[in-house]
């Protein structure tokens, strides 16, 4: 077994150097290390007048799923890629024709473990959609529910860890060749795409997906989330509710006017997105048009939510305060923003990158904001980013790629949208809940324990010092620039802890003279007076902590 591995793994190693010698793109390899070039192939004097961008884009749609998918996955990263290469990505159409009906009810029965038969009353043989990955049968189950069944492409995961395997070995010789200044690592690049298709390959993490979103959207009537049945899910099918709909694009299509809502839908579509980064914390990261149905008047279906971003709760704080920098023209917190995400390393030419962004700033200075587009805005820092030989965290280039797609789509639906008018929205509903009763305790209960922890660790660290000192195996190396700066910070961390504690006191105490008597409204005033003091002195706490 293992030496037919190696064998296909060579075949396919020959099969990819072959199409990007032919499109031109040879220069990718090291012809020392990859030798087989010589008498593989030759470059394809018809393409000699295309674009490397073009050139790359062609060989990836060639060499077929695996491929397609990263071409996709590339083209979210602007900061990883030059700009021609992403136009042409942009692009990119997975398609992929359907593969055998037969084997698609024999993948269904083998995995399901019962004849087709007895899982659904009626199965179409006919898939109404196709994809690199996989493709979707209608069918309708015994008591008549009609449900769309999801089924993985056969052979599918032996090919793709075969093409990961082969990237790779490829991406170290790719490295060693790229052009200076491209900031392109394809070796981190290719572990990256390894995690994400190997998500996209479980079914049933993409049905707990489609879990998550219902519950998130609960509340929302006009946000549909199909429904799952899991007793005939596996991690290579998934059955989910069938809905109806048209793709989110074709909404103003002279055919459906006074049917559906443009103006409606882009507006639901861009808040549903909105509130599942700046709120959720959980996003559908690849939102293109085929992913979102539309109901009539303007109700948006959520489809394939195979591939997803989560923000944790401290990047979704920084990134409402980046928008909030944005609105206000303020280049220091977006710096500031950057040095928290640890995009911006050490050692690092902040006024080089200050100057850089204040240019981009003044650009839009004299622009309305309704006039503002997230995308513009987006790929203009992100080229200052690339430039600057930084890297943005994965998760927040997702971010950033629905926000734009969900924009883009937006904007075709209804020209007026104000997308960075909405964000302002979402941003100022967000701070007031950051700011409320139950958060403040939250997070002074947190830096209150924070504060214990260190109380408690100090004996201990400071003898680990102390015998450092006596060892002579402690040194200070600190400029005289520094010594403000660090007294300032240790004045600061003193100055928290010991406020920590006094509110902990104040809470503590006010809540066990709740149930002392002499009270006229319920409430003993000392606990009111003790409550408002401690609440008085968090605001200042988390005040200071961010200035």
């Amino acid at each position: 077994m293992k030496m037919f591995r190696i064998f296909d793994k060579f075949r396919r190693t020959r099969r990819i150097i072959s199409v990007f010698t032919k499109y031109g793109l040879d220069y990718f390899f090291d012809k020392g290390k990859a030798g087989i070039l010589a008498f593989i192939t030759r470059r394809d004097d018809s393409f000699r007048k295309i674009s490397s961008g073009a050139g790359f884009c062609l060989a990836l749609q060639e060499l077929g799923p695996t491929f397609i998918k990263l071409g996709q996955i590339l083209s979210t990263r602007p900061d990883l890629l030059p700009p021609e290469f992403i136009k042409e990505l942009e692009k990119l159409q997975d398609q992929t024709p359907p593969f055998e009906s037969t084997a698609a009810i024999e993948i269904v029965e083998r995995e399901l473990k019962k004849p087709l038969g007895e899982l659904f009353r009626n199965f179409e043989s006919v898939p109404v959609a196709a994809a690199s990955l996989s493709q979707v049968h209608r069918a309708k189950m015994h008591d008549g529910r009609i449900v769309a069944v999801k089924i993985q492409r056969p052979g599918i995961r032996k090919t793709i860890e075969i093409d990961l395997d082969i990237l790779q070995d490829l991406a170290g010789f790719v490295e060693n060749r790229i052009h200076n200044g491209w900031n392109f690592r394809p070796q981190m690049m290719v572990e990256e795409f390894r995690k994400a298709i190997r998500k996209e390959l479980d079914f049933v993490q993409e049905a707990n997906h489609l879990k998550k979103f219902k519950s998130n959207f609960r509340d929302i009537k006009y946000i549909r989330v199909p429904e799952v049945y899991w007793e005939l899910t596996t991690p290579t099918v998934l059955t989910m509710e069938f809905i109806e709909g048209i793709k989110i694009n074709e909404v103003n299509q002279a055919q459906y006017e006074g049917k559906y809502d443009p103006k409606l839908v882009a507006i639901r579509s861009t808040e549903a997105m909105l509130k599942q980064v700046f709120e959720d914390g959980f996003f559908h990261a690849d939102p293109h048009p085929a992913n979102l149905f539309v109901q009539p008047p303007a109700n948006i279906v959520m489809l394939d939510v195979g591939m997803v971003g989560y923000l944790d709760k401290r990047t979704k704080i920084l990134g409402t305060r980046i928008i909030k920098a944005l609105v206000n023209n303020d280049v220091d917190i977006v710096i500031s923003c950057f040095e928290d995400l640890r995009i911006i390393v050490r050692d690092f030419d902040r006024d080089l990158l200050r100057q850089d962004m204040s240019d981009l700033f003044a650009g839009y200075m004299d622009i309305p904001l309704k006039d503002v587009e997230i995308n513009r805005v987006a790929q203009d820092i992100m080229a200052i980013i690339s430039r600057h030989n930084l890297t943005l965290p994965s998760n927040l280039v997702l971010m950033i790629k629905a926000l734009s797609m969900i924009e883009s789509t937006g904007k075709d639906l209804y020209p007026e949208l104000d997308m960075m008018t909405i964000a302002r929205r979402f941003v100022r509903k967000i701070s007031k809940t950051r700011f409320s009763p139950e958060n403040l305790i939250e997070k002074t209960d947190s830096v209150f324990h924070e504060g214990a922890e260190l109380i408690e660790q100090l004996p201990g660290n400071l003898n680990v010092i102390i015998n450092k000192i006596r060892e002579g195996k402690l040194r200070f190396v600190v400029e005289s620039e520094d010594y403000q700066k660090i007294a300032r910070s240790i004045d600061r961390s003193g100055t928290c802890i010991s406020l920590s504690i006094i509110i902990s006191v104040l809470i503590i105490t006010s809540s066990v003279l709740i149930y002392f008597p002499h009270s006229t409204s319920g409430i003993p005033v000392i606990s009111v007076a003790g409550y408002s003091v401690a609440l008085v002195l968090i605001i200042w706490l988390i005040l200071s902590s961010h200035r």
